[in-house]
């Protein structure tokens, strides 16, 4: 025989093996191999299943010695429950049809003790096909498995205190914003009891409260953007239109040191968006890049057509494969670093200096993109700049959305009607009241649904009923508006809340707001005029 180093891949070397098994004796080396193997529990079965043979694996793995289990069935290897399903028999059957059967699972050692076992099954045929047994491989992977379940433990402590951390930043973000806004409005409130103020004081105390109400009805709206719960309107809009349309708005964001560029696309673009939310997350991500380029810089908006395959799909928060308008907002700023990037969505996570940023413009972006069915992504490098990109379902429409329909003027007295308020808050209840008699409305109070059919039923000059959505005592406020709208045909409703319509009771879901108008709390009185006079 030659060297090694003579071997050739066209030597005889190939068939050595197969002579070997061949040759007198072969038989008693290949049984002295198998049983030489201690991690495998290597042993045959006969076609009904009992134990043919058995190597030093297998004693070692489960337990008996070669006398205690020659001509068993392999059945009692598996669990109690496993035999009652009848799985051994299933597994011997799938191996004789397919050639082949692996699984995981677990194992009794003789002891009684279980194991976790990978286990592989092999038919075995003769010459003519015929099924002689099945070659059986167990090998046992309980300290692989628990090394497993460790290690998920450990992801899921890591999960659950990331998110108890996420959980304290919110909160504490919330509690903060709103602290400062409930000083404000308990403070204007305690100035306007003072008899001694003019009204010009009165005047400047009430729009410093109002001022107050509204960013906290922002802060509301961006927090339900980040939870993809903020009721959304969405309509068809050519994207370059939108951003053409709130250009002026977006180039006062920025400072004069600030170069602005619109880099549109050359056709029409549309998707289905709320145009207004689409308008907030735009300048949110303009002020970012403002405030990332103290020292002046240039700030680019491109769109383009977008077209997302399978594959790509996959890696984009898994949206749905198709057309899309993509919306890149590019500065040449300060950039981010990875840890800021992996955490830029958080809401009240903010790398500004103590109240210059509130942490809620990208969350509110990441939001509006994902309730829209888009994708949001974030590209940049610290000291070159960062992208900004949106991905929105584009829309085949080209009829599409035009501004807002023109708004009755405030001005405008509302006729003299008689209208029903259903509301469980005592304080909202007086609140709108109060409004509604300034208004001119001829009111009535109740506190639920049934109290509110009541009322129906005794005074039939009511005109309107404007009911909160979620209240007690077993009827929410579409249920109200049904069985109102059964007993008079003529009556006019308008629903309100301070939920988000995903949020609301099955039955008060989005579809109501096919059959009803909807306010969202908090409202304005004129917000509120103005909803009543559309009726």
């Amino acid at each position: 025989m030659s060297d090694q180093g003579d071997i050739s891949p066209h030597s005889d070397v190939k068939t050595a093996p197969i002579s070997f098994l061949a040759s007198p004796g072969s038989d008693q080396l290949f049984r002295i191999l198998v049983d030489g193997v201690v991690d495998y529990a290597i042993y045959m079965l006969d076609t009904e299943g009992r134990v043919a043979t058995w190597n030093s694996g297998a004693e070692r793995i489960k337990g008996y010695k070669p006398g205690e289990i020659l001509g068993a069935h392999f059945s009692r290897f598996y669990t109690e429950e496993d035999r009652v399903a009848g799985i051994p028999d299933r597994v011997l059957s799938l191996a004789a049809e397919t050639g082949r059967f692996e699984t995981e699972g677990w194992r009794v050692r003789k002891d009684g003790s279980r194991f976790w076992a990978n286990v592989v099954v092999d038919r075995i045929l003769d010459q003519d096909g015929k099924l002689l047994g099945f070659a059986k491989v167990t090998r046992d992977m309980t300290e692989k498995k628990k090394a497993q379940e460790e290690l998920e433990r450990t992801r899921a402590a890591l999960a659950q205190a990331q998110k108890m951390e996420a959980i304290g930043q919110l909160t504490g973000g919330v509690a903060h914003d709103f602290n400062n806004l409930l000083t404000v409005i308990t403070n204007s409130l305690d100035l306007l009891v003072d008899p001694q103020r003019d009204e010009a004081q009165r005047r400047r105390i009430i729009d410093i409260a109002q001022r107050a109400a509204e960013r906290g009805a922002k802060l509301n709206q961006q927090l339900l953007a980040f939870s993809r719960r903020q009721p959304l309107r969405p309509e068809p809009h050519d994207i370059n239109a939108l951003i053409g349309g709130f250009e002026a708005v977006l180039r006062r964001a920025c400072r004069e040191a600030i170069e602005f560029d619109l880099d549109l696309a050359p056709v029409p673009i549309a998707a289905t968006i709320d145009a207004q939310q689409f308008e907030t997350a735009l300048l949110n991500l303009v002020v970012n890049a403002r405030d990332a380029m103290p020292g002046g810089g240039s700030l680019r908006i491109a769109t383009r057509p977008k077209t997302i395959d399978e594959v790509s799909a996959r890696t984009m928060s898994d949206i749905a494969p198709g057309c899309y308008v993509k919306i890149s907002v590019c500065d040449t700023g300060e950039g981010m670093t990875a840890e800021v990037m992996r955490r830029a969505f958080e809401p009240f996570f903010t790398t500004k200096d103590i109240g210059k940023g509130s942490g809620l413009g990208l969350s509110q972006v990441y939001g509006f993109v994902a309730q829209s069915g888009g994708h949001v992504a974030i590209d940049s490098t610290p000291g070159a700049g960062t992208t900004v990109t949106l991905y929105l379902p584009a829309s085949d429409h080209l009829d599409l959305a035009g501004g807002d329909p023109a708004r009755p003027e405030a001005q405008e007295n509302p006729r003299k009607a008689k209208i029903l308020v259903v509301e469980d808050d005592p304080d909202v209840l007086n609140v709108a009241v109060e409004s509604l008699r300034i208004m001119g409305y001829d009111v009535l109070t109740a506190p639920d649904g049934q109290s509110a059919l009541t009322v129906l039923r005794r005074d039939p000059t009511i005109q309107i009923l404007l009911s909160d959505i979620v209240m007690p005592h077993g009827m929410n406020g579409v249920e109200l508006a049904r069985e109102a709208v059964r007993l008079r045909p003529d009556l006019r409703v308008l629903l309100a809340s301070g939920y988000p319509m995903s949020a609301l009771p099955r039955d008060s879901g989005p579809s109501a707001l096919d059959e009803f108008p909807f306010l969202s709390k908090p409202y304005r009185s004129s917000q509120l005029a103005e909803a009543l006079r559309a009726l």
